[in-house]
């Protein structure tokens, strides 16, 4: 293994590090919010459920990113370290800001921006890349929609029930909040198995794309390692300035966007988990009442989802021209 190639598995590493300290809000946010788990107690189921994520729902997303969106033949190691960077650079500044930005946009922006610039348009795979977009584009909407109809569906089952229902949604966001962790270590993790798998076939350490048991384990790892620093700012973003967040939302919110994204994981459809819990998280409350939501602030969010691809590719493009100057 060359020493390039491992500066590149570094930088894949350093990613899944930040996805899991950033994201890792998506699932704890509304926990802690609604007061149904201590901060430290919601961290550290995530990040256990993160881990053992992809070794129970497969690595359909990993072959999605490393093989199917670009063309390894033609790629160098040079071309996806700018990829990386280009995607830590964006990763780090909407964790600055306090944004849930999406590391899906943000890896697939990362490839565009220095693919295309190291090895031509003809790289990329479009019919494949307009799959992946269409359903990062789609699955926010069907976030925002099922979240919506869950609660209706909820208060309507819950009618007669006394004050004591709020006990059960409480206690009822363990199963709620692990499987939601688990379908997030799927989803996300495998971004970073996928990089790390085309580095290995582009730097000749494997003959064909294949994922080595080593590269799930290291990947996993650093997402859970990532997500139990926890990300404080984007938890205060999601848990407390969209509208305030009781046990019977944190439970609606939670259901939906694991039922979504463990459903796209399954399928090998690399979706943004910030984007499906975030448009959950407001279409919860706009079901309940549509002034309920600080429109304000969800505006901020999907401004940041809209420029992520666009962003994180230039910053790629530009890492590259830096690399190949070096």
């Amino acid at each position: 293994m060359s020493q390039e190639l491992i500066i590149v598995i570094a930088l894949a590493l350093s990613l899944g590090f930040l996805t899991g300290m950033r994201n890792v809000s998506n699932i704890v946010a509304t926990m802690i919010s609604s007061r149904a788990f201590e901060p430290q107690v919601a961290l550290g189921i995530a990040s256990v459920a993160q881990f053992i994520g992809p070794f129970i729902f497969g690595v359909m997303v990993a072959t999605t990113i490393g093989d199917e969106v670009v063309q390894s033949k033609v790629l160098t190691l040079t071309i996806i370290a700018a990829s990386l960077l280009g995607a830590i650079a964006w990763s780090l500044i909407t964790w600055y800001l306090g944004l849930p930005g999406s590391s899906s946009h943000t890896l697939i922006g990362g490839l565009i921006g220095a693919v295309w610039v190291g090895a031509g348009s003809s790289a990329i795979r479009w019919h494949e890349l307009t799959l992946v977009l269409t359903a990062l584009l789609a699955y926010p909407l069907l976030g925002f929609l099922f979240g919506f109809i869950m609660t209706r569906l909820i208060y309507f089952l819950i009618q007669n029930a006394s004050l004591r229902i709020n006990d059960f949604f409480k206690h009822s966001q363990l199963l709620t909040a692990t499987t939601l962790a688990l379908g997030h270590g799927t989803n996300d993790a495998q971004k970073t198995v996928g990089m790390i798998a085309l580095s290995l076939v582009v730097g000749g350490f494997l003959p064909n794309f294949q994922i080595p048991l080593w590269v799930i384990v290291v990947s996993a790892g650093s997402i859970a390692l990532g997500a139990s620093f926890g990300g404080w700012r984007v938890i205060r973003t999601l848990g407390g300035k969209l509208y305030k967040i009781r046990p019977l939302h944190s439970f609606a919110t939670q259901l939906t966007a694991a039922l979504l994204i463990v459903g796209a994981s399954l399928f090998g459809a690399p979706i943004s988990t910030s984007q499906v819990v975030s448009s959950a998280i407001i279409g919860v409350g706009a079901s309940e009442r549509i002034s309920k939501v600080r429109w304000g602030v969800a505006g901020d969010i999907v401004t940041s989802w809209i420029i992520t691809i666009p962003a994180s590719a230039l910053l790629s493009a530009g890492f590259y021209w830096v690399l190949i100057s070096i």
